[in-house]
């Protein structure tokens, strides 16, 4: 089946949505309708499995309550949870601790889609899926006076896709710390899309943690974040188990000055393919960038890296590092990794890089010499491996045994 066909029934099946969102929805399925899904031809998307694409797009959306049926480990004390429920006001019924604030009407209507814009991803495809099938926001203020840390829950429903669209305003001076969980379930599919807007002195911890299974199961997240003077912002984020994965975070230091952090992770086995397409562009000067993204292959899998970084003529004084890092555990396995830097200011310290090896047989033999097997060895230099990523995440992140699953799933 053609994959425009596709696009049309997935579209026909979607149920009309109220609100803030309608007018989002809309956008969404008019510039699919004009220019359907991507092919080859779309240089973003070339190296894409088209086929698991379009097997995203052939799940149901239709979701009652009844459906959400996931257990969740014991919450953390110091991290209020929410568990994002694709038909339902994620915070109702939930006492937002002080320095957290629903946006109101007008506060919602004079930001939704306006960091999309600053991005320029306005009409990017994985945009307009989430603008045309999302049916509720969770849109939140951090106020300065917050003493908490924050925990989202958005779990998968077999047989089914869901969509989550998520907004957040930290206000100046503001801080938070934030861990998003992200569980999919045999056969599933999610697709999000997450704004943030950090005001001047504003800073954001941010860990994502996104763990699939195996069977089938899809996510297609965007992440766009504006960053005003002075703020920081860090990320870490881990992708694994996922059938197809594609993650895309946009970061544009819109007034300079600021400070940003990404450290990321994706491990791929059997025949998966996780990809992570990144922009960070610095609108001011004296902006510092600090970019690690990691990737472990193993079997038939593929790791896809796409990382821009775009310093115009206006952000002179800018301080951008990226490096791509790569690890190949099977001749099958496969790595596309293309660093970018796009530079016209000329006062700057840039550098870019990408390597891609194996793990290393004088490490492995002095581990064998000492009498540790070469399945533990070869999980000793794993975890060393995915330790400059995961030791960022805190310690109430155990609870989801993400590190056993990246060991234990590349052993097997």
């Amino acid at each position: 089946m053609k994959s425009s066909t596709i696009c049309q029934e997935w579209l026909d099946s979607l149920p009309l949505t109220e609100g803030y969102l309608k007018n989002e929805q809309s956008i969404g399925r008019e510039f699919l309708l004009e220019k359907g899904m991507p092919s080859k031809k779309d240089e973003a998307w070339r190296l894409s499995n088209f086929n698991k694409l379009n097997s995203f797009l052939s799940l149901p959306t239709v979701i009652d309550s009844k459906d959400i049926k996931s257990v969740f480990p014991e919450k953390d004390k110091n991290r209020e949870r929410i568990i994002i429920n694709p038909n339902k006001n994620p915070i109702l019924n939930i006492n937002l601790p002080n320095g957290i604030e629903e946006l109101n009407n007008k506060e919602i209507e004079e930001n939704l889609g306006k960091i999309i814009k600053t991005t320029n991803i306005k009409n990017d495809i994985s945009v307009c899926l989430n603008q045309a099938s999302s049916k509720e926001i969770l849109a939140l203020k951090i106020k300065r006076n917050h003493n908490h840390s924050l925990e989202i829950v958005i779990p998968s429903i077999e047989e089914k896709s869901i969509s989550s669209r998520i907004f957040f305003l930290i206000e100046e001076g503001a801080k938070l710390d934030l861990l998003q969980i992200f569980l999919g379930k045999n056969n599933s599919a999610q697709n999000h899309l997450i704004e943030i807007k950090l005001e001047s002195q504003a800073e954001l911890t941010h860990g994502f943690i996104s763990l699939g299974e195996e069977n089938e199961s899809s996510s297609i997240c965007t992440l766009a974040v504006d960053q005003s003077e002075k703020s920081k912002y860090s990320l870490h984020s881990i992708h694994h188990g996922w059938d197809y994965a594609r993650f895309e975070p946009r970061i544009i230091q819109s007034e300079g000055e600021a400070s940003t952090i990404i450290k990321g992770l994706q491990v791929t086995k059997s025949k998966e393919q996780i990809a992570t397409h990144s922009l960070i562009r610095f609108e001011g000067p004296n902006g510092k960038l600090d970019q690690l993204q990691k990737a472990v292959a193993s079997e038939y899998s593929h790791c896809i890296f796409n990382g821009s970084i775009e310093v115009p003529q206006k952000a002179q004084k800018t301080e951008a590092a990226q490096l791509s890092r790569n690890l190949l555990l099977s001749k099958r396995a496969r790595i596309d990794t293309k660093p970018e830097l796009e530079i016209v200011a000329d006062d700057v310290r840039c550098t870019h890089g990408a390597t891609v090896s194996q793990l290393q047989d004088e490490e492995l033999f002095y581990l064998l010499s000492r009498g540790i097997d070469k399945q533990c060895a070869n999980s000793l230099l794993l975890q060393g491996y995915y330790d400059e990523v995961i030791s960022h995440f805190p310690k109430s992140a155990g609870k989801w045994n993400f590190i056993e699953k990246l060991i234990q799933d590349i052993k097997k």
